[in-house]
């Protein structure tokens, strides 16, 4: 039987994850994921592609405010409530977006540990990012996350890629180096390629498009630094090599609101014909 056995939220874009046992997601996906990003000082995103210390920074979203820690550095609290900042545009790949600064003290702190100018920015609430139609059943919505509102990946899968990488000779990789959303147990390596839509807990998904992976899988997430910058990207292109990107994962799109528990089972709908 296939389960879900990970549920993971990055309240800040490219920063370090958020780890769960059930969530109930939204409109925008699960509970804020992805709503602040850091930018530079007009406004472009910054990923761990550039500043691989991005890794390093802890969120944690309390009832009542955002947290942030990273080393060496004295830890910031954001409140959450917004009672009428000024919104201004942000951009993450070629969408502009409206957004909330998060203020001065928090863009000194950032500017500091990262080494260069950068401001952190929260999605407004009222800010619609629609999903690219061309892979939407439905109208959708996301927050800063790449394009879509979920990755979804098998254990199975990253199994497969530790054993060609072992038979490389390089060392294995964490399921943290894909930054996935959901993560479920009992499936073969790769099943979620042929998924077309699926449910799991209350929630049902369109698997829509495979993830095409990039420079951010090589940063060890426990440590901001990268080890190897050939790998594990040369190994997938070994096999997972199309149109000239490799591709690891699935992106997703939920038709309603709903929950999600760690054990829940995940329920083939429809599968692909391909």
């Amino acid at each position: 039987m296939v389960v879900l056995s990970g549920i993971y939220t990055y309240p800040i874009k490219s920063c370090a994850a958020l780890s769960h046992t059930s969530a109930t997601i939204d409109d925008r996906g699960l509970p804020y994921d992805r709503r602040w990003m850091i930018t530079d000082p007009d406004g472009m995103f910054f990923t761990q592609r550039e500043l691989p210390a991005l890794a390093l920074i802890q969120p944690g979203v309390e009832p009542d405010s955002l947290t942030l820690n990273a080393p060496g550095m004295q830890p910031m609290r954001v409140p959450l409530a917004y009672p009428g900042q000024t919104t201004r545009q942000v951009e993450v790949w070629g969408d502009v977006c409206d957004a909330w600064d998060e203020g001065d003290a928090l863009a000194e702190w950032l500017s500091d540990y990262l080494g260069t100018k950068s401001r952190l920015v929260r999605m407004t609430d009222a800010f619609v990012r629609p999903v690219d139609p061309r892979y939407a059943p439905q109208p959708a919505r996301t927050a800063f996350s790449d394009g879509f509102p979920l990755l979804i990946v098998s254990e199975a899968s990253l199994d497969d890629l530790n054993r060609r990488l072992a038979e490389r000779g390089k060392q294995p990789v964490p399921m943290s180096r894909f930054r996935p959303n959901l993560v479920v147990s009992g499936s073969t390596a790769y099943a979620e390629d042929d998924w077309k839509v699926v449910t799991i807990g209350s929630v049902t998904l369109d698997v829509v498009k495979p993830c095409a992976r990039c420079a951010t899988t090589t940063v060890d997430q426990a440590t901001g630094s990268v080890p190897d910058s050939a790998e594990p990207l040369a190994t997938l292109n070994t096999y997972r090599k199309m149109n000239g990107k490799v591709y690891f994962a699935q992106n997703a799109i939920h038709r309603a609101p709903g929950s999600v528990r760690i054990g829940d089972a995940l329920q083939i709908s429809e599968a692909s014909l391909l």
